[in-house]
């Protein structure tokens, strides 16, 4: 069976490509089943198991099944390996039979981008221009070529809590061609941006609502446990809050299970997910002043469409 790599994916893959592949997945029949979520207790410092099944429905032409086992160690950083890492299980749905492997986290990097540079789509505004990104990991680098691919991006504005790796992931991003600076304010930064993309495992806000000017559009990646966040109480106050999944979105991330839990806004108050947007059950941004603020934890309804995408591609 073949396995597909980091540098396969890579190059069967492009932003907008995947970004309507996630799309068209939100649109169409994929069945998904709660994901298992497994806490790992190591001596080191918690980490993470998670396992995530999708099929494709009945209704689809072509019939395919997978599952993504995943492993998140945050305290990977110090070891100088990635935080994430995985492998992706694609099998051909009518007999079962396997088809490919994949390199897990890097499916995991490109359909999380993905959805990010979709939802900004509905709740970017169309002359956005400045994107500030918070953290320098293994996201951040797809993060900023899905949202520079999705709207006219002038200037990068990259903040990390490590400057020197902001400073370096900053100059390889340049040499891309990509408009990327560094920079060591991270209120200033927020301040001044018309996105504001966040990819990191805090459990300590670092967007404050107070610091968005009007028509910002907060994209939320990080945080995917409800003990950590990205974003104050007053982030969901002021904005107009959308998710991908509101299954996993308001249970799992805690910049939505936090407020809800506290009473700052009602699970109700979140108007819509991946699927109304896609469907166009709900048009997104409604004004240009709005702040919209959307939260991602991840689903495997992006995972089955990235991994069919890249398989239609390479083989």
């Amino acid at each position: 069976m073949r396995y597909i790599d980091e540098a396969a994916i890579d190059g069967a893959l492009d932003p907008v490509f995947m970004a309507d592949a996630i799309r068209d997945a939100f649109a169409g029949d994929i069945v998904v089943p709660v994901r298992h979520h497994h806490d790992i207790h190591r001596p080191e410092g918690e980490a993470t198991l998670l396992l995530m099944p999708a099929w494709t429905g009945a209704s689809q032409t072509e019939a395919f099944v997978g599952t993504k086992i995943v492993s998140v160690y945050p305290m990977n950083g110090a070891r100088h390996l990635p935080a994430v890492m995985g492998t992706y299980l694609l099998m051909d749905g009518t007999t079962g039979a396997p088809l490919v492997t994949l390199d897990g986290a890097r499916l995991t990097t490109w359909r999380t981008a993905a959805a990010s540079a979709l939802a900004a789509r509905y709740l970017a505004r169309k002359d956005a221009a400045i994107l500030t990104m918070i953290g320098a990991g293994a996201m951040s680098p797809f993060l900023i070529r899905a949202h520079c691919a999705a709207r006219p991006i002038e200037r990068v504005l990259l903040w990390n809590h490590n400057p020197g790796r902001a400073h370096d992931l900053a100059a390889k991003l340049k040499a891309e061609g990509l408009p990327v600076e560094a920079v060591d304010n991270r209120e200033a930064a927020i301040r001044q941006a018309d996105i504001v993309s966040a990819a990191t495992l805090t459990t300590t806000p670092l967007i404050e609502g107070a610091w968005l000017k009007p028509g910002t559009h907060v994209d939320g990646v990080g945080a995917f446990k409800p003990s950590m966040r990205e974003t104050d109480d007053e982030v969901v106050r002021r904005a107009s809050v959308f998710c991908d999944t509101k299954a996993g979105a308001l249970k799992e991330g805690g910049d939505l299970f936090q407020p809800i839990r506290d009473g700052v806004i009602k699970a109700e108050d979140v108007k819509a997910d991946l699927f109304d947007l896609a469907r166009g059950t709900h048009q997104g941004r409604t004004k240009a002043e709005e702040i919209t603020f959307f939260k991602s934890v991840g689903t495997a309804i992006e995972d089955l469409a990235a991994a069919i995408a890249v398989w239609k591609r390479v083989r």
